[in-house]
């Protein structure tokens, strides 16, 4: 599990490491029950504050995708397929959005935008 932080981001490091952390989890890279790096040695691989890396992994368990037990670390939290689903879906709506919101600014189509989205699939399938 590589984790890359970005300093220009305007999104908080804590916020990019439990997006990714969710990342590997929704396309199934961490398997339920797989145990997590502890908070601290995290902290030290990414050069960044213990507190961000445990606000992360609150973050992460907050919304279902880790558990932790005392004295043993943190570990990825079984998956609903039904939840797993319903939220890999509002990941996509939410990128869907803010494409749409571009194209209307640009004013490109909806058929124009369909037509770059099969042209996209079509290339990313061969």
């Amino acid at each position: 599990m590589q984790i890359i932080i970005s300093n220009n981001s305007k999104q908080p490091i804590y916020e990019q490491i439990s997006k990714q952390i969710k990342q590997f989890i929704l396309k199934g890279i961490l398997q339920e029950g797989t145990s997590l790096p502890s908070i601290r040695s995290l902290a030290k691989d990414l050069q960044v504050s213990v507190i961000t890396t445990k606000r992360a992994y609150e973050e992460l368990e907050r919304e279902g995708f880790i558990y932790s037990l005392v004295g043993k670390g943190s570990f990825v939290s079984a998956q609903n397929e039904t939840l797993l689903k319903e939220r890999q879906h509002r990941i996509v709506e939410e990128k869907l959005l803010e494409v749409i919101e571009i194209c209307k600014d640009l004013n490109v189509s909806k058929d124009e935008l369909n037509k770059m989205v099969a042209i996209l699939y079509k290339v990313d399938d061969e």
